[in-house]
């Protein structure tokens, strides 16, 4: 049939989540690390690609360039739909990145409209009159408003990317795709012929992304968190199979590294450690003055490893987090401990690990790419917007590995991942 959508997402975890809806909806779907390059384009046999991005942090002017390039290579294989992906928090700041990338997108594709909504009910992700809602608050009042990078304070998602965008923004509400998908699309056609470019759209349900999956059908851009994944296979009459998410089987250790300073993680590893499971803390202070954590953690591991998971994490609290960034600076901080726990992995997998769960946005790019993964097979959901995938490494062996967002997954998720590879082995 050939790649009937191809997704640009602005992180590895992200870029997970999304493929992990589109095989749950019967779509066949890899996820390829940065962009291809030239000649590789018909090396893919998928319906659906989703080019993993590291740009969610990074300048704007650079996270249009390489959405761009993203956008250019999917157009390549013929992608007939483009999906660009965001967090369901939103992440953002004034500077972007949300809005120069969708209008960049919206350029190149030369469409003057698009639709915009973060919702995941699955995940408590729900928007509401335009506000984003996570569980039962409002963003601006949940852990996101303490972000070290990109702090959440404002939950109006019409005013939060209209701050970012020339083209004025405006809002489907909820009473609108309540009615479906005809009533979605006449107002987007009255948004449309009143000037705006961008609709925010409410959904508190997964009804509600069904709606409005079918509702922008043949619309050039899409942009969204995973969730707008649910609804929009079904346009090209897939539906859910379990052969598509089919993995090749596993084994090898097991091994968790983390890297996230989420309440959701910080609960993760705090369970962990409750269980009195092996774990290794890595204190950026201590790599900052030129000690060998690596050595260190991977010691530990080793010594481990043969008992079952063994955990490596740098996942504190916000107010160490912010002594550390007081301390190191912000942006050297973060990258320190992507760097640490990036050769932390690389170290694991050289010594036998091949079942790898890996959480935190940021942790999950450096990881990935400096294990030299070039793309990942979706394979079963474990959590809502986290699925296993399988990797070749550069020496020919399979690994698994889950990338897992920050703000995913209950507080038993590093045994539940775990063991779910486990019974999916037989």
């Amino acid at each position: 049939m050939g790649i009937r959508l191809g997704c640009v997402a602005d992180d590895f975890t992200g870029a997970t989540d999304l493929a992990n809806n589109l095989v749950r909806a019967g779509m066949r779907v890899v996820q390829l690390i940065d962009v291809p390059p030239p000649g590789s384009e018909q090396a893919v046999d998928a319906d659906a690609v989703v080019i993993a991005l590291k740009s969610r942090t990074v300048p704007a002017s650079d996270a249009v360039e390489a959405s761009l390039r993203a956008l250019a290579w999917l157009r390549s294989v013929g992608a007939e739909q483009i999906y660009f992906k965001y967090c369901s928090t939103f992440d953002s700041t004034p500077a972007g990145n949300i809005g120069p990338v969708t209008e960049a997108l919206m350029d190149a594709l030369g469409t003057d409209f698009t639709v915009a909504t973060p919702a995941f009910p699955d995940n408590g992700r729900t928007v509401f009159k335009g506000h984003l809602f996570v569980g039962d608050v409002l963003l601006s009042d949940s852990g996101m408003r303490h972000h070290p990078l990109t702090p959440m304070t404002d939950s109006n998602l019409v005013s939060v990317l209209g701050a970012q965008t020339t083209r004025a923004v405006g809002l489907v509400d909820h009473t609108v795709v309540a009615d479906g998908p005809e009533a979605i699309k006449g107002r987007i056609e009255g948004l449309r012929e009143d000037g705006l470019g961008i609709a925010i759209v409410d959904a508190v349900s997964t009804d509600d992304l069904v709606r409005l999956g079918a509702a922008v059908k043949g619309l050039p851009l899409v942009t969204a968190g995973s969730g707008l994944a649910i609804g929009l296979p079904a346009n090209w009459g897939f539906k859910p199979s379990p052969a598509a998410a089919q993995l090749p089987p596993s084994g090898g250790h097991q091994a968790i590294v983390s890297g996230s300073v989420s309440v959701a993680t910080n609960r993760q590893v705090l369970q962990y450690l409750r269980g009195g499971r092996p774990a290794f803390s890595v204190d950026p202070l201590r790599v900052a003055a030129g000690e060998d954590v690596v050595g260190q953690a991977l010691a530990f591991a080793e010594a481990h490893l043969d008992d079952g998971p063994v955990l490596v994490y740098s996942t504190e609290s916000a107010d160490t987090v912010r002594t550390v960034q007081g301390r190191l600076g912000a942006a050297e901080a973060g990258e320190l401990v992507e760097r640490t726990l990036a050769r932390v992995a690389q170290g694991l997998v050289e010594r036998g690990v091949r079942r790898l769960v890996v959480a935190g946005g940021e942790t999950s790019g450096a990881v990935v790419q400096a294990l030299g993964i070039t793309g990942l097979r979706i394979g079963p959901q474990i959590d809502p917007g986290v699925p296993w995938c399988a990797a070749v490494l550069p020496g020919g062996d399979t690994l698994h590995i889950t990338l897992k967002s920050g703000n995913f997954g209950g507080p038993d998720f590093f045994a539940s991942s775990l063991a779910l590879l486990d019974e999916e082995a037989g």
